[in-house]
């Protein structure tokens, strides 16, 4: 059985990196459509060895559409994935506009694939914030095992996650420092090459910025609302690939070996913590890979059961687009789509 599928946003970074997992997995489509606004219609994208052309999204008529993968902001969202459920489309979303809606599952297959059995009230389902994605992966089986009272987490998160643009600033910023120009900003507030930021999206009256808000929620809402989590979100001069310190205390004793075993049987987890030189898993070796991966496993002193972990992912794929197909292949898997072509 196959199924039509369209991607809203498709000239965005997530959006062809959908077209490319959608192809890489040889997910069951009849026909895939890109889909963008009015400006981008007619630019060429690939999809496998095929290009596709795109369509403007005002116009499209999505009535025999079968699942409908957006990336294309917040205020689209906002717009469209009411209007294309309507239709009958099941709308999986990339932004954060429906995320803590009560009403829209909040999803990472890997962890809480059974929320889609109950009822898709509105037509929507959410995809988590990037780095919520990689975390929840590597925690849930821990939680499963030891029940996790608290999370600290510290990311170092890629300039990808910021969209093209923001690729091209620390590019071009790299570039001015090698050859004494003008270092321009204007994506971030401060100079991204060379430099950390600790500042992802907008403040909040806690002083936490909402990108640490969103991890915080998130966590809680996909893996037990009962986890305290606290976060600081940092943006690096990587291009792709998140990486976060994250430190646990959990209900009950878990040792490090013990968690090192749990997680090399983790679906959608690899572990690779050798305590040694280059043991461990960057940015860099992860980028174009669909794992999530987990190194540096050791106890923490400073509770009575606790864990730090070192975790790293392609924030594009299991961050965004990977995520957003496995919920599609999750609905076909469970039969819960109402029409197929």
């Amino acid at each position: 059985m196959a199924y039509k599928v369209a991607v809203v946003g498709a000239t965005g970074n997530v959006g062809r990196e959908m077209l490319s997992v959608l192809s890489e997995r040889q997910f069951p489509a009849s026909e895939v459509v890109a889909l963008a606004s009015t400006r981008s219609v007619g630019t060429e994208v690939s999809f496998g060895d095929a290009i596709l052309k795109v369509k403007a999204l005002d116009y499209y008529d999505f009535s025999d559409v079968d699942i409908c993968l957006m990336s294309a902001g917040s205020a689209v969202a906002k717009e469209w994935s009411p209007k294309i459920a309507a239709k009958g489309c099941i709308v999986i979303d990339n932004s954060s506009h429906w995320r803590m809606d009560r009403e829209v599952p909040l999803v990472v297959p890997e962890v809480n694939a059974h929320v889609l059995d109950t009822d898709i009230k509105k037509g929507i389902i959410a995809n988590p914030n990037c780095s919520t994605a990689q975390m929840v992966v590597a925690l849930k089986p821990l939680h499963d095992a030891a029940t996790i009272k608290r999370v600290v987490v510290s990311t170092y998160q890629s300039v990808s996650g910021a969209g093209k643009d923001a690729m091209d600033e620390l590019f071009r910023q790299t570039r001015a420092v090698f050859v004494a120009d003008p270092i321009e900003r204007k994506k971030f507030t401060k100079q991204i090459a060379f430099n950390v930021i600790p500042h992802i999206d907008v403040f909040l009256d806690s002083g936490f910025t909402k990108e640490e808000w969103k991890m915080m929620v998130e966590t809680q809402k996909i893996l037990d609302p009962d986890i305290q989590v606290t976060a600081t979100c940092v943006r690096v001069p990587v291009f792709i690939g998140h990486a976060e310190s994250i430190n646990v205390e959990f209900e009950k004793p878990i040792t490090a070996e013990k968690a090192r075993g749990i997680l090399r049987s983790a679906p959608g987890v690899l572990v690779v913590d050798k305590r040694e030189d280059g043991g461990y898993v960057t940015p860099i070796e992860c980028a174009g890979e669909d794992a999530t991966y987990v190194s540096r496993i050791r106890k923490d002193p400073t509770v009575e059961y606790g864990l730090c972990l070192w975790v790293v992912a392609d924030n594009l794929r299991k961050g965004a687009a990977l995520n957003a197909v496995q919920i599609a292949e999750t609905l076909i898997n469970r039969k819960l789509l109402k029409r197929a072509a």
